[in-house]
Parts: C-alpha cells; sequence; structure tokens
C-alpha cells in the first residue's frame, strides 16, 4: 500500500468536496495500486504544486519517464483539460500516454524543470511563452463546447462582484470599475472566426522544458475557446511577490507592447484582459489569505487605471 505525503492544499481542496473528496483522500493509495496494475506503472514520488490534482512521477513498463495525474472528483467535470490534451497529441502541451476518462486520471510525458526555474531574463520569459501558446493554439476540437471568451468574460466579472463585496473592497473601486466595463467590452468582441483552443492559465510555472531540446510545453490547460489575447493576459499579470520599483503604468505598457510584438496580437484586447486578469487574480489570493501577494495585483490594477 502506498503512503502518501498529500500537500496540504490538496488535501483541503478534496475536503473542500465533502463526502466525494474525503473518500477519494481514503481511496488515494488504492486508486494508485489499481493505475499500477491497469497501466503496468510503477508509480514513485509526489510533486511539488497544483492544488485541484494529485501528481506523482511514473515508470512505464517500457523504462519511460511519465506522470500520473489523479484529478480530485468534482474538478473539471467535464474534462476540458483532458480533451485539451488529446486533440493537441503533444504539440505545445505535454503528450498524454494513457487516460481514464472516468475517473479523470491522466498519465503524461515527463517533462523537466518550469520556466521560472530557468533563470532566464523577463523579456526570455515571455518570447518562450509567446513562442510555445503560437504553437498550442488550434482550433476547438469536436464533443461539446468548451466555454466561449464571451462566458469566460462574464465568469471572471462575476468574480470580481462577488469577492469585492463579500472581503469588503479591498481593491480600488475604481480599478474594479474599469475591470468590468472591460469585461463587458470582452464579452462583446468575442468572434468565433477569431477564436482558438486557449490554454487559459499560460504562466511560467506551467511551462516546462522538454528533457533534451530547446523546446517548450504546456501543462495544466483550463481550455477556453476565446480570441489569442485571454492568453496573453495571463503572463501581464506575473509580477513576483512584490510590488516593482518604478512607474508601475510604464512597466505595464512595455509589457502588453512586448506581448504584442512577440504574438502579432493587438495590443488593446491584451491591455483590456490584462487589467481584469489582475483584479480577478488579487481578490482571489486576498480570499485564501496571500496578503501580499493580492497587494501587488491591485497595486498594478490601481496603477494601470488610467
Amino acid at each position: 500500500m502506498h503512503q502518501l505525503n498529500i500537500r496540504d492544499k490538496i488535501r483541503l481542496n478534496a475536503e473542500a468536496r465533502g463526502d466525494l473528496g474525503r473518500t477519494w483522500l481514503a481511496q488515494l493509495p488504492e486508486i494508485i495500486r489499481e493505475q499500477e496494475r491497469l497501466w503496468r506503472i510503477i508509480v514513485g514520488r509526489a510533486v511539488d504544486g497544483g492544488t485541484e490534482s494529485y501528481v506523482a512521477q511514473t515508470r512505464t513498463e517500457d523504462g519511460r519517464d511519465a506522470m500520473l495525474k489523479i484529478v480530485i472528483p468534482g474538478n473539471d467535470p467535464t474534462r476540458q483539460e483532458l480533451r485539451t490534451l488529446q486533440a493537441a497529441d503533444g504539440r505545445g502541451y505535454a503528450r498524454l500516454i494513457r487516460s481514464d476518462a472516468t475517473n479523470n486520471i491522466l498519465l503524461l510525458e515527463r517533462l523537466g524543470p518550469n520556466l521560472h526555474a530557468s533563470g532566464r531574463s523577463e523579456d526570455e520569459i515571455l518570447a518562450i511563452i509567446c513562442a510555445t501558446l503560437r504553437e498550442a493554439w488550434m482550433p476547438q476540437p469536436d464533443g461539446p463546447p468548451f466555454a466561449t471568451g464571451a462566458a469566460k468574460a462574464e465568469e471572471l466579472a462575476a468574480t470580481i462582484t462577488r469577492l469585492q463585496a463579500q472581503l469588503s473592497g479591498p481593491c480600488p473601486q475604481r480599478a474594479v470599475d474599469r475591470a468590468l466595463d472591460f469585461a463587458e467590452s470582452r464579452r462583446r468582441a468575442f468572434d468565433p472566426a477569431l477564436s482558438v483552443l486557449a490554454h487559459g492559465d499560460a504562466h511560467e510555472w506551467n511551462t516546462l522544458s522538454v528533457p533534451a531540446t530547446s523546446q517548450f510545453k504546456f501543462v495544466d490547460p483550463d481550455g477556453a475557446f476565446a480570441e489569442r489575447a485571454y492568453d496573453l493576459a495571463v503572463p501581464m499579470r506575473e509580477w513576483g511577490p512584490a510590488i516593482p520599483p518604478g512607474d508601475l503604468l510604464a512597466l505595464g505598457r512595455r509589457r502588453a507592447a512586448l506581448l504584442s510584438r512577440l504574438s502579432g496580437i493587438e495590443e488593446h484586447p491584451i491591455w483590456e484582459w490584462s487589467l481584469i486578469q489582475c483584479v480577478w487574480n488579487g481578490l482571489l489570493l486576498k480570499e485564501i489569505g496571500d496578503d501580499d501577494g493580492a497587494a501587488v495585483e491591485f497595486a498594478m490594477a490601481d496603477a494601470w487605471t488610467v
């Protein structure tokens, strides 16, 4: 029987699912043992990172390094990650080796360290993310439709409105108001003809090196059928654990212009999605008690509200 070291965030996320999640936690060693038997794999050490799945290093019967990912029940009920990886077939994303759609269990190729750990400059990191996005973007696959860019704009706006009230207004109200205006702008701008299957969370921790190559691939896609600028707003919101020194508006404008040049996407929609992302992510961080992280996002959003 496997003795598991389950990270607190994964345990809390599972327990938040009630009896379903607690049962999953109790049965996880047996689930792993059964997958070892069915797929003829050896499951090793769990990896750090992630909050919605148990992920462990794995070795296949033919000696390949792989990763086993067991998603907490109730997370990703429409299997958008699995469907994205199936459609990508290793192009821009970690290759899917095997899957159990019923139980949302994935066996993936094992990639190297993430881009955050690479020691590269900010400009190099953004260039790699953009190049990987260009590789990963694709048409929406057959099957149930993914959430659209319009639906994502509505979802982000609803969360911003709810958390700003629930948390007693921690984000400057003018930034909240501008983010809600931009969410309506992006909702109205949705055009299926200009949309792709987007990753949805394309930051440097989800961008991993491909061993023995100079390439990178994504992991942990959220999946959305949206304009390309939707993906470029995620690297726009990442500024580290402290408010960066200097003119925050100028820093934001420079990064947006760089992402536009690297991707070939117009700067205006990148900017609108970016302000939405900063306010939304800041409120989520505030909700879980990460006051320092929230302060960075709120400062950037406030400076960008011009």
